[in-house]
Order: structure tokens, then sequence, then C-alpha cells
């Protein structure tokens, strides 16, 4: 197969080539921060066309952290927003980092992966994606209203209402974790809702894995089940077409798999998914997401990618929300009777449980039972547990 992937791996780079060198041409007249990046990298302007697709290889890829530092030197994007472009929102990611919403239709470009699982104009979307401070529910709102279909912002939470509301509204689509859909299921059956009233027969799910066994849970109450995958930063970047047959690289968007050590994009094997925006206005170019994975080819020959399988770094995600080492120090320093902490991040059935384990100070007396604190990522609870660091 090696033969074959690297033929559409090249395939694929060569047919976005000329839009990427479109984009990143009028990025560079747009935005001086690219310019600058560009010329930095031996990129100048007489480079163009397929020579300057080529060469955006050899840039160094820009990490989480390197946006964090351009926006504290230059708030609130860190210069990377062309002058004059439409911001309808703006959204704060952990870390933080300050995300724009652009003007237009979908401009995180979300619908094509609905419209994969089977979704349109006729569906009533429950969106169980947060609405505050970060873009995801927004983002699957906007793709879902430009396919045409109606949605309930549930949001995270007061899941006895949102099951009531599929009950006596009719929801038919729902987009979230998949952790999440299988508590809205339980809570729906613990009520003691008629189950003819369970109209949800479509799902398009992220921002935690999928397993086997967790959709085929889902799938003895919902009849599509889907995957796709994208950051803040850059919206939808694969999706499902088929149950588990990899995800599909996103329209607007240039993804490569690059080398850890290099950054060079490679066609077999693991390496970082790195993504270039193909938006002007926007120009997110050689953007490293932190996550890990490989090329691969769908049943009928096209490119996928092999889905999020691991990460890059010390940032972990919890419950679908990124969590830094620096957030865990934040909250844990001057704690009184602690002398040492770790996080431990276990999945318990299907779902994502964070526990502080602590080593006591010296004179202090840990309780026998574990104590609730508010620590973590996106306001978790985590279990206050008397045990010796390792």
């Amino acid at each position: 197969m090696s033969g074959l992937l690297h033929a559409a791996v090249t395939e694929y780079a060569a047919r976005l080539a000329p839009d990427v060198a479109s984009v990143v041409d009028r990025a560079r007249a747009l935005v001086p921060a690219v310019a600058q990046r560009l010329a930095e990298n031996g990129i100048g302007a007489e480079v163009a066309g397929d020579a300057l697709a080529s060469r955006l290889s050899s840039i160094p890829v820009l990490s989480k952290d390197d946006v964090l530092a351009h926006q504290l030197a230059d708030p609130p994007f860190g210069g990377l927003v062309a002058p004059g472009a439409v911001i309808r929102r703006v959204f704060q990611s952990p870390g933080p980092l300050y995300e724009p919403q652009l003007d237009g239709a979908d401009p995180w470009r979300w619908a094509p992966a609905l419209q994969a699982a089977g979704m349109g104009a006729d569906d009533l979307v429950l969106n169980c994606f947060g609405y505050h401070l970060s873009p995801a529910g927004a983002m699957f709102e906007e793709g879902a209203l430009a396919l045409g279909a109606r949605v309930l912002p549930g949001g995270i939470g007061n899941q006895d209402l949102q099951a009531r509301a599929i009950a006596d509204l009719g929801v038919t689509a729902y987009t979230g974790l998949p952790s999440y859909l299988k508590a809205i299921v339980d809570r729906f059956d613990t009520l003691g809702l008629e189950p003819s009233r369970w109209t949800l027969q479509r799902a398009l799910v992220t921002a935690e894995p999928l397993p086997d066994s967790l959709r085929a849970a889902l799938r003895e109450r919902v009849e599509t089940v889907l995957m796709a995958y994208g950051t803040a930063e850059a919206g939808l970047i694969g999706y499902e077409t088929s149950a588990g047959d990899g995800l599909v690289p996103a329209p607007g968007v240039l993804v490569q798999v690059c080398d850890l050590d290099t950054g060079m994009p490679v066609t077999e094997g693991e390496g970082q998914v790195v993504v270039t925006l193909l938006r002007p206005e926007y120009p997110v170019i050689r953007f490293g997401t932190g996550d890990l994975s490989a090329w691969t080819l769908g049943p009928d020959g096209s490119l996928r990618l092999a889905g999020v399988l691991g990460r890059v770094g010390a940032a972990v995600k919890v419950r679908g929300m990124f969590l830094h080492p620096r957030q865990a120090a934040a909250v844990m320093a001057g704690m009184p009777g602690v002398a040492a902490y770790r996080f431990v991040i276990d999945r318990v059935d299907h779902r994502d449980e964070l526990r502080c384990e602590i080593v006591p100070a010296d004179g202090v007396t840990a309780g026998r039972e574990p104590g609730r604190g508010r620590c973590g990522s996106g306001g978790l609870g985590c279990a206050l547990v008397p045990r010796w660091c390792r």
C-alpha cells in the first residue's frame, strides 16, 4: 500500500498547491506578519506559484505556544488577522488563546461533516458544545445553519431538560462529545420517557475518542454516529463519511502530517497534524495542532487521516478541553498542606475523569474521604486523594 499511499498524498498536495499559493500570496500583501515570516525563511516576494506552495514546507511549524507569544506581543490576535477583516465574535480558548470568528456563512467549514452524517434542512440539531468563551458551540451552530437546519443550543449540562427537549420537540440530530450523547441517552431512560419519543437518529461527535464499543452502544439508539476532527484555530480538519474508515481531509485547509523532528511533510508513519488555512484575511500558515495522526487510504482508495493517535507536548485534552501544565501549576500554587501533586486522567465508562493526587506536607493529616476541588480545565471537579506520587 505504501506506493499507493505516497501517490495519494502527493496528488492531494499538488491539487491544493494553486489555491495555497494564491492565498499565501494575497495574505502576505494583507498581513505584514505573514510577509515577515516568509522573508525570515528565505521566501521573498519574487517567489510565487508552485514554487511558493512547495517552499512553504520549509517554514518551521507554528505551535500553540508560538501563537500565544505572538498574541502577547501583538494583542489580540498576534498580527495574524488582516486589517479591515470583519470579525463577528471573539473567543477565548485554554491558554488563553484568542480566536476570531470571521464574517460569512460557516466560517469554520463544519457543514460538510454534518452533511456526511446525514444532516440537512429538515433537522433540528441539539448542539451540546459550550457557547461560553470557547468557539465550539458557535462552530457547529454555524455549520448547521449553513445547511438550513434549526439548532437547539443545548450547551453542556441540564441533561434532564435536554432529554425532555428530544421528546417534546422531536430533535433529530446531535453535535457534541460522544460520552455526552451516551449520558443523554441514559438520562432519557432514567426519566422514564416513552421510547417512541426518542427521535434523535443522526450524530456528529468530536473532541473525544470514539472507540468501537462506544460507537456500538450509541448505534443502539442513534442510526448514524460519525466522527470528525478539528481545532479552535483551524475549524474542521477531517471527517468520516462512513464509520471507522478514516477522516476525509476537509475543504478550505491544507492538511499535512509532519515529521516531529524536521517538521517536513511525510507520506507514511505517524507525525504531527499541521494545517494551513486557505483564507487570506486570517492566514494561519503551517500551524501545528499538537495532534498525532497518519495518512491512510479509505475503502475506495481515497486519502484519509487515521484519526487522532496521540499528542505532541505536555498539554492533554479532558472532556474536549485542553489542560496545560501551567494551568495545573497555577491552581496548585500556594495551596496549603501540599508537598507535591500530580494530575491523573482516567477514562471510566467512556468518560474522562480528572483526579489530583497529593502528597501531604509534613504535619498535615489527610482526611479519609476524598475532598472535592475546582481544578483543571473546563471547571471539572477533581478528587484530592492522599497518595504518594511516584
